[in-house]
């Protein structure tokens, strides 16, 4: 029974693994051209632009959670549900409810977002001189909300390959088309640049959308509603989540930018964008491949809890050496992405990175609430964070610059780990297991000294110590990984190493 056991526990480490090697490396392509990009608007723009920008992308990302009511990610729930039933008519009818929804969508979106253009420059820069860049993202609203149609219609269908396509290809038109129209125009390219590569990843994701096989049909006005019904219903849990974090990160963006101005908030911006590369890596594969797998689940709560236990395992395995690699490292780091001028992002960027670390902890209990369908609870939860967040940098940023805002983000997960693991145990009776409780302990405290040693030591002493506390957890997390993983699961130069090793 317990070889069984552990025969089981090696096939879901390796299921959870796979789909984070699979959707984790089609996002390194994506994730170097953004290095590559933010370097470039570092250095033409400087950090009064970079400001400028993620404010930009921060009214898209509000408007498009408000406008796309959570359709996409519904979407792909009920593709999958349709794909998995083998049901050709019901695939049918689904796909072509999400295309109409989403263009539907885009549409409201986009108008909505030109015609508030100029309240939205007012409250957001101070004054009406970005109204045309406000109304120009206009644009881009549409072609993502577009675009997400036909995304969910290829991860609902379970396509990764073509997923992963599509992530490359963006990223790289992205990067070639922000680069230049910045390099041309300057701080009047920032809007552009966001509408053209928005218009580049519709049009692919339009291409790579004709290679699935969906059958045409012919659905009257009732059908339809019928078939939206549930995509909306579904779709509004997912929005409220995706609203909140959003708004929060909207409103502190807000914070940062009126309390320290443009160049504070491109501090804060650089920081955020590199604490969440590596741990985006992490999270992402939760979304697409671990909450499917844990609906599948969510009655059995004995199964519900060993899931999350695994993917939580396997987690720390893999953000661990980069969170401690990226504290470390923080001044090269923005040196090496951005310019000199963003050495002060640098002790943000170090409680990010304590804060990545308990993201990652607490982000797989919080799939169990969705899961289990509790929407109350749901919305609750993520609006008690989004209030903590923003109360904690509304006073840590006035106290202590942009530096408060970093400083919440840890606060926020300090609290909401602590809650949202009372929120499982009640709902499921979720426990750590054993190994967690050891490793999440030891990294933790890993995290804790080596960002002790950046305040109390010179910089060249606790880089080295970090370095050396990288390197010895990420020689712990490749051995741990080759120990639970099932031997034909390994490659062959690691299965001859460990039988010459025996």
């Amino acid at each position: 029974m317990a070889t069984q056991d552990t025969s089981v526990a090696a096939q879901s480490y390796f299921q959870i693994l796979k789909a984070m090697i699979l959707i984790g490396g089609s996002s390194l392509v994506n994730v170097l051209c953004s290095i590559v990009r933010n370097k470039a608007m570092a250095v033409l723009l400087g950090p009064a632009g970079v400001g400028q920008m993620g404010l930009y992308s921060s009214i898209i990302d509000l408007t498009q959670v408000v406008a796309g009511l959570g359709v996409q990610s519904s979407g792909v729930r009920q593709i999958a549900t349709a794909a998995g039933t083998g049901n050709i008519d019901w695939m049918a009818r689904t796909a072509t409810a999400l295309r109409r929804t989403s263009i539907v969508l885009g549409i409201i979106g986009a108008l909505l977002l030109a015609a508030l253009a100029q309240p939205i420059a007012n409250l957001t820069f101070g004054d009406d001189q970005y109204t045309a860049g406000v109304a120009l993202l206009s644009f881009a609203i549409f072609f993502q909300l577009v675009a997400g149609g036909q995304l969910a219609l290829i991860q609902g269908m379970r396509n990764i390959a073509s997923l992963a396509r599509i992530s490359i290809l963006s990223g790289l038109c992205s990067t070639v088309i922000t680069v230049a129209l910045v390099y041309i125009f300057g701080t009047n390219g920032i809007a552009p640049s966001i509408v053209a590569s928005a218009a580049a990843m519709f049009l692919i994701a339009r291409w790579f959308g004709r290679n699935v096989q969906v059958n045409r049909t012919v659905m009257s006005a009732r059908q339809l509603a019928e078939e939206i019904s549930p995509l909306l219903k579904l779709g509004l849990v997912f929005m409220v989540s995706g609203l909140l974090m959003a708004g929060s990160s909207y409103v502190i963006r807000l914070i940062v930018l009126h309390d320290n101005g443009v160049i504070g908030a491109g501090l804060y911006q650089s920081a955020w964008a590199l604490g969440g590369i590596y741990a985006g890596f992490i999270l992402q594969a939760m979304g697409t491949d671990f909450f499917p797998r844990l609906a599948a689940v969510a009655s059995d709560h004995e199964a519900c809890n060993r899931l999350v236990n695994d993917q939580t395992h396997i987690s720390l395995l893999l953000a661990g050496p980069g969170v401690i690699a990226t504290l470390t490292l923080a001044p090269v780091a923005m040196w090496l992405f951005y310019s000199p001028e963003f050495y002060p992002a640098a002790a943000i960027l170090r409680w990010i990175c304590l804060g990545m670390m308990l993201r990652i902890i607490a982000w797989p209990l919080g799939y169990i609430i969705i899961a289990k369908g509790s929407r109350g609870i749901f919305f609750w939860t993520e609006a008690a964070a989004t209030g903590v967040h923003v109360g904690l940098a509304w006073f840590l940023v006035a106290e202590f610059g942009p530096l408060g805002a970093g400083i919440a983000f840890f606060g926020l997960y300090v609290w909401h780990g602590w809650l949202i693991y009372a929120v499982a145990r009640r709902l499921t009776g979720f426990r750590w297991s054993k190994a967690n409780l050891r490793l999440g302990a030891s990294f933790i405290a890993s995290t804790g000294a080596i960002f002790c040693a950046t305040l109390l030591l010179p910089s060249w002493q606790s880089m080295v110590i970090g370095t050396l506390a990288t390197i010895v957890s990420g020689v712990y997390s490749l051995l741990h990984l080759i120990d639970i993983l099932p031997e034909g699961a390994l490659p062959r130069p690691i299965r001859t190493w460990i039988s010459k090793s025996a």
